[in-house]
């Protein structure tokens, strides 16, 4: 063979390779794929949220009436016991200031009860006059009654008078004392804010002391410092630390699917096991809340009790934090599929099953869904391969191949 055709084979040969190397290069490779399979087991939903804790019952102790109240000693954390354990002491508070107008009628009053007095005095003055004269009437009635000068009735009547005299005298002075009481008021009222400071520091017992109504401890002191309170004014809130309960506060929308003794998963509290509860109540009204971003919010309290050995909680407090997971559904035997598998088609979902290298497009009809799987109601069968994740490039019959995982 001559040296040409030597080289025309040789360069068909090479152009049958570059022809056959493109051809191979531009078919269409299967896409790589993770792969899952619907399966059946046990599923739950639950409802995830951040809740506190707090003391159960919770006593708060007001000051009973208004007065100063001396510096609360007592720090959070105290044992007291009820009816023996003294929170605070109250004590009379300093009248105020006067103003020109205040002053003014204060000044007008103690007169007229001045003069008010003086007519009970002149009054009383002339019931005594008047008794003294019965009185010697009496003492000649009875004299000329023993000479039987008058008649008995005369003799009676005098008796009366003397008797009608003294009662008046009884009324004028009674009528003196209240004068003077109502004179005693009218002064006190001109008593101003600093008089008579020298005089409190002499023990006078007028103190009221307020006392722990229950055992427990001080959970917080809301009036440390002394100073002026009103009747009513809370000083001290306390209650036992270790009948606690939890309460989260969920969205309205949330809150209607919880149902009372529900369960409740008990999270990231700071302990190493996870607690158990369960509910106890959804109290019936919401409130507005503004949520971080500045939105109003309807929400709805749900209180959680706790369940199990109680020193597997003692460590909390009031107002500590926890994470709770409030289950609203729950099977012990389902089929279910991963969230990740499923996607849109329409109004409907789907999902894409994995059949010797190719992929099929199933609708398919589901229930209860979490974070991490979906209820299958119908369209796929348990067993079935399924296509976790797809792209963009995954469509019907597009071969593809499970991706290798570590």
């Amino acid at each position: 063979m001559s040296a040409l055709g030597r080289r025309i084979i040789f360069w068909s040969f090479f152009g049958a390779l570059l022809i056959a190397g493109l051809f191979y290069a531009f078919l269409p490779q299967p896409i790589p794929v993770d792969l899952a399979t619907v399966s059946t087991g046990p599923m739950q939903v639950t409802i995830n949220d951040e809740g506190k804790t707090r003391v159960r019952e919770i006593y708060t102790v007001s000051a009973p009436l208004p007065g100063r109240a001396m510096r609360i000693t007592h720090k959070v954390g105290d044992q007291v016991i009820g009816g023996e354990t003294v929170l605070a002491t109250i004590e009379p508070g300093d009248p105020t200031f006067l103003d020109i107008r205040s002053r003014t009628k204060a000044d007008a009053e103690v007169k007229a009860a001045e003069a008010a007095l003086s007519l009970a005095t002149a009054e009383q003055n002339k019931a005594q006059a008047e008794l003294d004269f019965a009185l010697a009437e009496l003492s000649r009635a009875k004299r000329l009654a023993t000479r039987k000068t008058i008649s008995e009735s005369a003799l009676d009547r005098a008796v009366l008078e003397a008797k009608t005299r003294r009662a008046a005298l009884d009324t004028a002075k009674a009528a003196t004392r209240v004068r003077s009481y109502e004179l005693a008021i009218a002064r006190a009222s001109l008593i101003e804010a600093g008089e008579g400071l020298p005089d409190k520091a002499a023990p006078t017992g007028c103190c009221v002391p307020v006392r722990a109504p229950v055992d427990g401890r001080i959970l917080s002191v809301l009036h440390e410092s002394a100073g002026i309170v009103e009747a009513g004014d809370p000083l001290i809130e306390i209650g036992d630390p270790q009948n606690i309960e939890v309460v989260v506060d969920l969205l309205s929308t949330d809150a209607v699917r919880v149902a009372t003794g529900a369960s409740v998963f008990i999270e990231a509290w700071g302990g190493e096991n996870i607690l158990r509860g369960k509910v106890r109540r959804v109290e019936p009204t919401g409130f507005t809340k503004v949520s971080a971003l500045g939105i109003e919010e309807q929400r709805v309290n749900v209180i959680i009790d706790f369940t199990g050995n109680s020193n597997a909680w003692r460590r909390l407090g009031h107002g500590f934090r926890v994470q709770l997971r409030i289950v609203v559904w729950e099977k012990e035997q389902t089929l279910r599929i991963p969230v990740g598998a499923l996607f849109r088609n329409g109004q409907d979902w789907a999902v894409f099953t994995f059949n010797e290298g190719q992929t099929r497009q199933r609708k398919i009809q589901i229930g209860q869904r979490n974070s991490a799987f979906a209820e299958i109601l119908s369209g796929v069968r348990e067993g079935a391969k399924i296509v976790l994740h797809p792209s963009d490039r995954i469509i019907d019959g597009v071969a593809v191949v499970p991706r290798d995982t570590p």
